[in-house]
Parts: C-alpha cells; structure tokens; sequence
C-alpha cells in the first residue's frame, strides 16, 4: 500500500533519512509542558524511539526514529498523556512564548495565555507557507519577536502621577532610552523616545508611575535561508481585541495574495508593505 507522505509530514511525522523512519514533532503550545505529558513523552521515546528526545529551536518536542509501522500505537501512547502531533508544512505552527508576566520579574504581559488563545485561533490552518507567532513579554525580547511572521512583545503604556512622585530619580537612571528626565521639579517623558518597556513602573518606589499593558506587534520576519527583521507597522496595541483583530488581518492578507511556497515576508515585498499597513491599520482603528 502506498504511503501518503505529505498527510504524514502535515501530521507532524517527519521522514528520516533512515529508510520507514521519521521524527515525530509534538505540539507544544508557549513552551510549556506539563509533568503528565512529560511522562508520556518519555514513555512513547522508550518504546518507540531510541531513548532521548530532541529540543528544536522552537520550543518543540521531536522523538526520532519512529517507525513507519508503529505510528499509530505512539499516537495512542502519547494521547494516555494528553500530548499530540504537532504540524509541519504550509500551515500555522506552533506558538512560541517565554514565561512573561506570570513568572518575569520583567514581563509585562501573560505570554502563556496569549500564546494558547492564539493557538486556539490559528494552529493548523492552512496555508501557502508556513507561518509562525512568536510572544515575548517584554523589550528584553528572549523570544526574538522579530523572527516570526507575526511578533507579539508584551509593552506598557506609561503615565506619571506627579502628587505620588518623591522626585528620587530611579526612573530617570533606569530608562534604557533616557526617555525620562527631571527638569524644574517635573518629571518629563519624551514620548517619541519611550520604547514601552515599563522599568519606570516596575521600578517606582512609591507607584508614581502607572502602566497599562499592551503589544508590540512586527510582521514579516524570517530566519534561516533568508534572514529579515520584521517590521512594526503599528502604534502600540491597547488590548487583545484589537490585536486579534490586527492578526486576522494579517494572515488573512497573507491567505489571499502569497504564491504557494511564498513566505509572508516575500509576499509583502511583492504585493506591497504599503497594502498590507493599510489593512492591518484599518483592522488596528476597527
């Protein structure tokens, strides 16, 4: 019987140079994995791999050298621990993310929740090319935002409250930008300079400053044979509604214009960064 090797390698089995064998990459979601489905990883690479697991760049799972003929049984092993495939191929991958605000001293927004409502919303959809999210929780940026197609960093919206302030000045010294500044007994914020990272609010011993969460979206980044940085279009976003808002139209304009093999990035040079800032921005304004 033939094997159908594309809805194998859509299903997350990726073949191996060994002939009948492949890599089966896991869904992992922000990269968390809980200790039950740590368990049934390790039992299914005991049983049905060769004893390890490999780590890939994207916070994914992989257990290599499966068989061909023993696909279905490691399946139902690693569903006794609630772990599934992930994908590969021209569809919506996983959702990278770091620990953000839950566990970071210096997170400003819940990347895990924001990692699984995006997976709810996108995982496995079909498209062109592959497209990849990637959530980090602050300008410290440890998940690279700007290597995905869509990069989602955790950023505040700032506010001084001069009747709290005590004028001590840890603002001013750990504003990366120097976009703060004591000047004839006020405290100055040079908006244009403020990159939204919050150390004000945080660091404030007397909570002058206030913040209010939001996103820092860029679009079309890529990594590996061609590298670009991706681009922020947008002002800072206030809330999840609108960012949904402004993804949707991002990947939708990426499902109507790209050529099959054609990363977003390619597609945005091709059709135009003018077109698609013009949609994102009309999805930003509702």
């Amino acid at each position: 019987m033939a094997v159908d090797y594309a809805a194998l390698k859509a299903g997350g089995f990726m073949r191996q140079k060994q002939k009948n064998r492949f890599s089966l990459r896991l869904k992992v979601v922000g990269g968390k994995v809980t200790v039950e489905q740590l368990r049934a990883i390790a039992d299914a690479a005991e049983q049905y791999g060769q004893d390890y697991v490999h780590l890939t760049s994207r916070q994914g799972v992989e257990i290599p050298y499966v068989r061909l003929e023993e696909i279905d049984q490691v399946k139902e092993t690693l569903a006794q621990g609630d772990v599934v495939p992930g994908v590969c191929g021209p569809r919506v991958r996983t959702v990278t993310a770091c620990q953000g605000a839950a566990i970071c001293p210096s997170g400003c927004i819940d990347t895990y929740g924001l990692a699984e409502e995006l997976d709810a919303h996108y995982f496995g959809r079909e498209l062109p090319h592959k497209f990849k999210f990637g959530v980090t929780g602050c300008q410290n940026n440890c998940l690279k935002a700007e290597e995905n197609d869509v990069g989602i960093k955790g950023a505040m919206s700032v506010h001084w409250n001069g009747e709290q302030c005590i004028f001590c000045g840890v603002c001013e010294k750990v504003c990366r930008t120097k976009a703060i500044r004591i000047e004839n007994g006020e405290i100055k914020l040079e908006e244009n300079a403020c990159n939204h990272c919050g150390r004000c609010v945080k660091s404030c011993p007397v909570d002058a400053w206030e913040g209010t969460p939001g996103y820092l979206v860029s679009f079309g980044g890529t990594f590996g044979n061609h590298i670009g940085k991706g681009e922020e279009l947008l002002p800072l976003v206030p809330d999840r509604e609108t960012l949904f808002r402004v993804t949707d139209a991002a990947i939708n304009f990426f499902a109507e214009y790209a050529k099959p093999g054609e990363r977003f990035r390619f597609t945005c040079d091709r059709v135009g960064w003018d077109k698609l800032k013009e949609q994102i921005e009309e999805a930003y304004h509702g």
